[in-house]
Formats: structure tokens, C-alpha cells, sequence
């Protein structure tokens, strides 16, 4: 049977709101990873969802970024053509994006024809209006490879003054963000032949900034209040203003590209930042023909981007501008939605590096997408950075999807399956004057508030807010489900009962309807599980989009109606399963396969040493009366792995007000990730680049949903009011195993962190002129001298 045809293009409607939304383009060379998937696409996605949830005429709008230096330089890379490339990596794209549930009305490409033409005709517009300059500009040929640089075919170090970094592309430091000038680098090198390049002079086509700076403000004035433009945009547009405008290149020495045509520029391309933004366009012209009823209509469309902070001026500055510039009644931005970056375990996600988890990564791993898009989204870096972990990923599934949500949907569906007589074989039971049931009454009025904060939150594009009001009527349910005591309600009171489970159920359709943007796949299996059409539109509201059905929670689902076969929504992540995923997808691509195999050899040698018990942790006594010999005692603390570390990096846990989260190098092949509850004691800037003694053999715990994989040793005072770090020598190596004389053996593989072994470790602190931290007057000693405190004389080390 031949698949139904495509729906028509969607086009604006009059006296509708008419939302176009659109999603930074994804560059084609390389697979995505997680950060992209949340700064973009998927941040997208959920406001697109949410338009058409509530009834908004909305078109979502994305495609593969195709042209450019980035494409050349991956097609020399793979030996193949540019067009290769794209061929290959849209298709990853596209598939990566199926995955995550991702519905776009069109993903297209800026390589295909509409691109050129809509590219070219609003260059014309910028040539009649006089908006362009030529000028002559230096740029580094490569007397090697017989061609001028583009900007990404050159690498060297940042210009930046506290950067430095080495890596820095010619267009932009990966590592702070600044937007640069090949010729700015220091030590520049030629990607492709690893040679110097020379600079010569070239001639190129320029936008003239500076003389479009009076619209370019007003319309940025005026926009970023009625927009309500994310803050983070705000402070990257003013900054681009503040350092005044200048004129931008819009041309560059490349073949794979949008030809500028102009005779004596017939041999350049468009430069990509000038020719990408315009994709958003181009691709809604593949999408239909009257593709200006979207893009030249200012009074009826509302136009919403969506990206990560590292794009911003060239949508808050060059897009409009460009535009701006025709003279012509384009559909400007009102809304953009700006991420932070989302970092991975111990840095940053890089596509060019290979770091983190990419989009092909996430399928492999077996957790579902719904699950993906959850943790991202709760996750999602709206105002500062936040941190991708595995255990935080664990937590957030158990605790939050799997204990609160599916245990409560689970819970209500389950019972009114129950054959009659232990429930209502599945059919949902009348409930006349459900208001008047107290606990019900004050259920629906609390659901109603968190749909409040809920509309309030998604019209802002506030969507972690959102997800979060959601979720908090789950939270609530749970509550109202064991208050109510429903179980013994059907015995002893079945009216109330019947009250407690049409409610119950109304509120599981309106977690289905209110989670849908979020958990698309989540909410089909719930309406399959209450024998509702996954195809039907959900709606919490009437037809007007009033959402006052919200308010009476029973009147979702009718009585009489029969659902399905209630099975679990949500699979436990366990424990095993995280340290395997924190293993395989630690360090670089490259890296992962040697880092597996070595792992798996200490794997093995950690599975020898777990047979030898600590002589002071045994439960069994050795000696009669209580009494160790000095073997036993001697082996015990010589079990204990304590190195010398230098913490990289520290910050507060997102969770816990009393928690840092450190990334420390203990001189593995990654930093750990510690736990540590020192807020109350230790400035957050003290915590910075300074070296500590930690014990690496404990068993990884989580707390607050994020997993210690190790522990800072401390001194208290007696009373425990004050806390000092044990601090090795400056020049102690970091990696190093801090000993004490006369003690020998080898580490324990894993120390149970439960266990009061360790904790045997508690020492008085030595005073003999100086602060030596000592276990049985025996000091922490490493190669460069002792460890010490800086204060305390008497007290413990914890």
C-alpha cells in the first residue's frame, strides 16, 4: 500500500497567531552531540510542539548548514568532495534527529538551488541600496597548497589576553568564544600541510555595519523588550555594540559555496555567516512556494530562533541587518532563545575534538529518547553553564521519571484494571459532585496554579520552568494518591474512591497533554495505555484555548470510557550500567577505544584485590580480648589509595546548597568527579587550582544525584565547626600516593563508602611547631615532605 501524501504546506492564517520558529542550522561535517541537541534543535522542537498544543498556526523551520570552510576542510579530511559530505552527514543529521522525536514541518539544506537564489537576490538589494564596499584585505595564502586560507583552514594560538588557547580556528576561539581574524592568530598554521602561510592582499566585498547602525539599534531596542529576549542575548548584542560596529566581510576564497554574482567576484563565494542565516529562508521556499506569506509579513508572523550562545551576534547584528539592508518588509526575529553551554563530566562537548556524547552515541546506549530529552531539557543551560554527568542522568530517571511519574500513572492506571472487586476492570467510574470532595477540590486547585506557571513559563520560552510545573503535578498526585488512602476508599467509602480514581486518571491525561512537548514517545504510550488514539490532538483546552478544564481534573477522561493494559513506562538505570556508560564515553573518540581496553585490564586486577579483606574492617575479631596485631593494623591503613590532586575545577551542586561538585586530577587519564560538603567552611574561590590530599578507593556514591567517585580529606576541630583542607607540599607530583612509614601494602581495589574502615584514618593532628597531619603520629608524607593544616592543632581528619 503506497504511504499517504504529505500533508500541503501550512501558511499563515488570518486572525490566528502565526508562530515561524526556527533552529540554528546544524553545521554538516560531523555527527551532533548532546550540547547541540539541547542548544538548538530539541530547545526548538519543544516550543514548536507547545505552539501547536495550544492551537497556534506554528512552522518549525531547520536544515544542515552545508557551505562553507568547515565542509572543505572535513571533505580534505575523508578525501571526498564537499558535496560528499553533505550527502553523507545530512542523512546522520536527519537520522540522529528521527531519534530524538524531533518534528520539523521542513529539514532541508542550504546547498540546494533555492539557497543561491534567494541568497543572490537579496545581495542585489544590498548592491542597489548601497550597503556594500569593496576593500582590499590581507589574508594567509599558503605558498604550500597554492591558496588563499579561509578561516577555518587555519589554526594557531588565541590573541585573547588570558586565553592562549592553542587551538583557537581563524574565525573563532572554541575555548572563549571570541570572534577573530585569521591574521590575529599567533603562530598560524596551515591546516591541511601543517606549513606557515604568508599574508597577501585580496579583494573582497564588505557590509557596511557601521552605516546601518541606526536601524540596526532601533530595531534591537524595540525587539529585545517586546521579544523578551533572553538576558544572556541582551549582554552579547550590547557587546558587539559597545565595541562599535565595523564593516563585516561577506565574501571569501572558497569554491564550495553561494557564487556571488559579480563579475569581478565571480571566482568568491558568500562568506557562510552571511549565507547561513538566510538558509532559515531558503528552506522555507522548499517548503512552499509562497514562502514570503511567512517571511514578508512582519504584522501577522511572529518569527521565535532558537541557538547557543556562540551565535548570537550573527542573529541579533549581521541576519538583521542583512535584511535591514534590502529595504524590503521581512519577517524580523521578536523572540530568541539563547543556551549556555552544557559541559560534560570534566569539559566541554567538542565536535572537533570528539568529546562527550554524540546524538549516534545516545541510541546506542539503549535509554529510551524520551528519557534523552528529559534530562536535557531538565538540564537545559538557560543562564549559566550546567553539566552533563552520568550519575545526574540516573538520578533524574530514577527518582524523578521512574519513583514520581511512571509510579504514579502506573499506579492509577493499575488499579482501575484491577478485575472487579480489587478495582474497576478497566472501566473509568462515574464521580457526580467531585468539587465537593475536600482533598479533590484542593488537588485541582493546586493543578490549576501549576498550569498556570506552566503557560506562563512556555510563553516565555522558559522551558526548563515548564517542564518543571509539569512535573510538579505528578508530584502531586503521588501525594493525593496516598492521602487519600484509595485502597481502602474502595471498601470502605466507594464513591469517594470513584471521585479519587477519575480524577487521578484526568490528571494522567493531563500530564500526557502538558508533557507532550517535552516527552512526545512518553505521551503515545500513555494515551495507548488509556485507549486513546496516539493521532488525536491532546489539548487541556477548549476551543477558544481557554485552559479552565484544567481546573476540573475529573472531567478529562468520561466514565464509562475503557483503557488499555497498563505496563510500566520507566526502567530503572542501575548503577553498573552508569560506571559502563562513564567508561566507554570518558575522553576523546579516539581515545575511547585504548582507554576501554586498558580499563578492562584494571578491571580485572581490581576483581583480584576485592578478595583481601581490611584487617580493621573485618567483622570477625583476629585476636582474643579485642586486640590487633601490629600486621593487621599495619595492612589496614596501608589499603588506603590517597594521592595528591589538584582540583581543576569547582562549583556549587545544583542540587545541594551545601554540596561542591570538583573536578579533580589525580593523575589518571581523566579527572574525577568528588562531591564535597565544604560550602559552609570553604570559600568557593579557594577551592580553585589548589592541590589536596584524596582518597580514591571508595565505592562511587551519589549524592544529590550526582556521583563522588572520590573524597577530599578535611581536618575538623572536635566540635566540627571549623574544616581545613589537608594540603600536600606545592611540589608534590600530582598522582602521587601519599604513604606512611612503616606501613606497607597495596591499595584496596574499593573501599565500601558505608564502611567505618577508612574512617580509622581519624588522626590527631601532629603539633610539634607545625600542623602535621598524621595517622598514629606517623605523618601523611609524599616525596616533597608532609601534609599539613593550617590551623587546627587537635581534632580529626575526615
Amino acid at each position: 500500500m503506497a504511504s499517504p501524501p504529505p500533508p500541503p504546506p501550512k501558511l499563515p492564517i488570518p486572525g490566528r497567531r502565526n508562530i515561524l520558529i526556527t533552529s540554528a542550522l546544524p553545521y554538516v561535517n560531523n555527527v551532533p552531540h548532546l550540547g547541540n541537541i539541547i542548544g538548538c534543535v530539541l530547545s526548538a522542537d519543544v516550543f514548536a510542539r507547545y505552539c501547536r498544543l495550544r492551537g497556534y498556526n506554528a512552522i518549525y523551520i531547520c536544515g544542515t548548514d552545508e557551505y562553507g570552510t568547515a565542509t572543505e576542510t572535513k571533505a580534505l579530511e575523508e578525501k571526498c568532495s564537499p558535496k560528499e559530505i553533505c550527502d553523507k552527514y545530512h542523512v546522520i543529521h536527519d537520522e540522529v534527529y528521527k531519534w530524538f522525536d524531533i518534528k520539523f514541518d521542513k529539514f532541508g539544506r542550504t546547498s540546494a538551488p533555492e539557497q543561491t537564489e534567494v541568497c543572490q537576490a537579496i545581495f542585489h538589494k544590498l548592491m542597489e541600496n548601497k550597503w556594500l564596499t569593496e576593500n582590499t584585505m590581507q589574508q594567509l595564502y599558503c605558498d604550500t597548497c597554492e591558496r588563499f586560507l579561509a578561516d577555518r583552514l587555519v589554526e594557531g594560538k588565541c590573541p585573547t589576553e588570558g586565553c592562549n588557547y592553542e587551538a583557537a580556528r581563524g574565525d573563532q576561539c572554541e575555548n572563549c568564544s571570541k570572534l577573530l581574524n585569521p591574521t590575529e592568530l599567533i603562530d598560524p598554521k596551515c591546516k591541511v600541510c601543517k606549513n606557515a602561510p604568508r599574508i597577501r592582499d585580496t579583494d573582497h566585498l564588505f557590509l557596511e555595519l557601521p552605516l546601518l547602525s541606526d536601524k540596526l539599534v532601533n530595531y534591537i531596542n524595540n525587539t529585545s523588550v517586546a521579544g523578551m529576549w533572553s538576558q544572556n542575548a541582551i549582554q552579547a548584542t550590547n557587546a558587539w555594540l559597545k565595541e562599535g560596529l565595523k564593516q563585516r566581510c561577506i565574501t571569501r576564497d572558497l569554491k564550495w559555496g553561494v557564487p556571488v554574482p559579480h563579475e569581478k567576484y565571480k571566482d568568491k563565494v558568500f562568506y557562510v555567516w552571511f549565507d547561513a542565516p538566510i538558509g532559515y529562508i531558503s528552506i522555507t521556499a522548499s517548503y512552499t512556494p509562497d514562502w514570503e506569506k511567512w517571511w514578508k509579513d512582519p504584522d501577522n508572523v511572529e518569527l521565535f530562533q532558537f541557538m547557543g550562545k556562540d551565535n548570537v551576534p550573527f542573529h541579533t547584528v549581521m541576519f538583521p541587518s542583512t535584511l535591514l539592508g534590502t529595504g524590503e518588509n521581512w519577517t524580523m526575529m521578536k523572540t530568541i532563545s539563547v543556551t549556555e553551554y552544557l559541559n560534560y563530566e570534566a569539559g566541554k562537548f567538542s565536535k572537533s575534538h570528539g568529546i562527550g556524547v554524540f546524538g549516534n552515541d545516545a541510541k546506542v546506549t539503549n535509554i529510551p529518547s524520551e528519557v534523552w530529552r528529559y534530562y536535557l531539557l531538565m538540564n537545559r543551560p538557560e543562564a549559566s553553564d550546567t553539566l552533563f554527568t552520568w550519575a545526574d542522568l540516573q538520578a533524574k530517571l530514577n527518582s524523578e521519571l521512574l519513583n514520581n511519574l511512571g509510579n504514579f500513572i502506573n499506579r492509577v492506571l493499575s488499579f482501575v484494571a484491577k478485575p472487579a472487586g480489587a478495582g474497576y476492570d478497566s472501566i473509568i467510574p462515574d464521580a457526580p459532585n467531585a468539587e465537593s470532595h475536600t482533598l479533590t477540590s484542593a488537588l485541582a486547585e493546586k493543578t490549576n496554579k501549576w498550569v498556570e506557571q506552566y503557560l506562563e513559563a512556555m510563553e516565555k520560552v522558559k522551558l526548563k520552568q515548564g517542564l518543571k510545573s509539569a512535573m510538579a503535578i505528578s508530584s502531586d498526585g503521588n501525594a493525593y494518591l496516598q492521602e487519600s488512602q484509595f485502597w481502602r476508599l474502595y471498601k470502605e467509602d466507594p464513591a469517594a474512591c470513584a471521585i479519587v480514581m477519575k480524577t487521578s486518571v484526568g490528571v494522567v491525561y493531563l500530564l500526557a497533554c502538558l508533557l507532550e512537548p517535552f516527552m512526545p514517545s512518553f505521551s503515545r504510550e500513555v494515551l495507548r495505555q488509556l485507549n486513546m488514539s496516539p493521532d488525536e490532538d491532546l489539548s487541556f483546552c477548549d476551543d477558544k484555548g481557554e485552559t479552565a478544564k484544567a481546573k476540573r481534573p475529573w472531567d478529562f477522561v468520561s466514565a464509562g470510557h475503557k483503557i488499555g493494559k497498563p505496563v510500566p513506562l520507566f526502567k530503572e538505570l542501575k548503577d553498573e550500567e552508569v560506571e559502563a556508560f562513564r567508561i566507554k564515553f570518558a575522553g576523546s573518540q579516539a581515545e575511547r577505544i585504548s582507554k576501554a581496553q586498558a580499563d578492562a585490564e584494571a578491571k580485572k586486577v581490581g576483581e583480584k584485590l576485592k578478595g583481601t579483606k581490611l584487617a580493621e574492617g573485618s567483622s570477625k575479631k583476629k585476636q582474643s580480648g579485642g586486640s590487633k596485631s601490629k600486621t593487621a593494623e599495619d595492612v589496614s591503613v596501608a589499603k588506603l589509595d590517597i594521592r595528591v590532586g589538584l582540583i581543576r575545577k569547582a562549583e556549587k551542586h545544583p542540587d545541594a546548597d551545601s554540596l561542591y561538585v570538583e573536578e579533580i586530577d589525580v593523575g589518571e587519564e581523566a579527572p574525577r568527579t568528588v562531591v564535597s560538603g565544604l560550602v559552609k567552611f570553604i570559600p568557593l574561590e579557594e577551592m580553585q587550582n589548589r592541590k589536596v590530599c584524596v582518597l580514591c578507593n571508595l565505592k562511587p556514591v551519589a549524592m544529590r544525584g550526582i556521583k563522588s567517585h572520590a573524597m577530599v580529606l578535611a581536618a575538623s576541630n572536635e566540635d566540627h565547626s571549623k574544616v581545613e583542607l589537608v594540603e600536600p607540599p606545592e611540589s608534590a607530583a600530582v598522582g602521587e600516593r601519599v604513604t606512611f612509614a612503616g606501613f606497607s601494602g597495596e591499595p584496596e581495589a574499593s573501599l565500601n563508602a558505608k564502611s567505618k574502615t577508612w574512617e580509622k584514618l581519624s588522626a590527631d593532628l601532629h603539633s610539634n611547631g607545625e600542623l602535621v597531619a598524621c595517622y598514629k603520629d606517623v605523618p601523611f608524607t609524599t616525596s616533597a615532605g608532609v601534609c599539613k593544616v593550617k590551623t587546627i592543632a587537635n581534632g580529626e581528619i575526615r
